[in-house]
């Protein structure tokens, strides 16, 4: 199951804070909130701001998968083209088709990778013109009974509009975020 992900901008990072610590306070785990910024700087001096990652602001994964189907794609025309033309009745067979198939996947793959380095997260492409213009992305990932919960809390802080909903992470990763780093606090004061 995926979360709801409600998107609020703001110019300051201090109700953003403040926002965030009213969230946890009501329910809502750390790992559901973040913090799109260019101003890393800024958010550093707010220690209680949960940042987006360098990962998540780029769009590897998706370019990743985007590009792993199309070198499936490229890889079975390889195949198939072997087959068709009736190279795999030599002697070598099917062995060096497979592996420029499986090379073919995998540099099509890497190559989608290094295209997702490069780009901005697709997720977030919406934001860039408030990103530039100075302006911080806060994001809550939230279940169905927590939206009551978000929208009270969003009235008391009026510097955060509200920028409209997307599909969240999935549950299970949030909250496996959650466990695992609730486990080393405990585990390791």
């Amino acid at each position: 199951m995926r979360l709801k992900r409600y998107f609020f901008i703001s110019n300051d990072l201090d109700d953003l804070e403040r926002f965030e610590e009213d969230l946890e306070n009501a329910g809502i785990v750390t790992p559901q909130i973040h913090v799109l910024t260019l101003d890393d700087t800024g958010a550093d001096f707010h220690h209680h701001l949960h940042t987006v990652t360098d990962f998540m602001k780029r769009d590897v994964l998706h370019s990743t998968l985007i590009c792993a189907a199309a070198g499936a794609c490229l890889a079975v025309l390889v195949l198939l083209v072997a087959y068709f033309a009736g190279w795999t009745d030599s002697p070598a067979g099917w062995m060096p088709f497979i592996f420029l198939a499986i090379i073919v996947l995998g540099f099509v793959t890497w190559e989608g990778g290094l295209r997702g380095i490069d780009t901005p997260n697709s997720q977030f492409q919406r934001f860039e013109r408030a990103l530039r213009d100075g302006k911080h992305v806060f994001f809550v990932d939230i279940e169905p009974g927590q939206e009551k919960i978000v929208n009270k809390l969003a009235k008391n802080h009026p510097t955060a509009q509200s920028a409209g909903t997307a599909p969240g992470a999935p549950r299970w990763l949030v909250f496996s975020q959650h466990r695992l780093r609730r486990f080393f606090a405990d585990t390791f004061p």
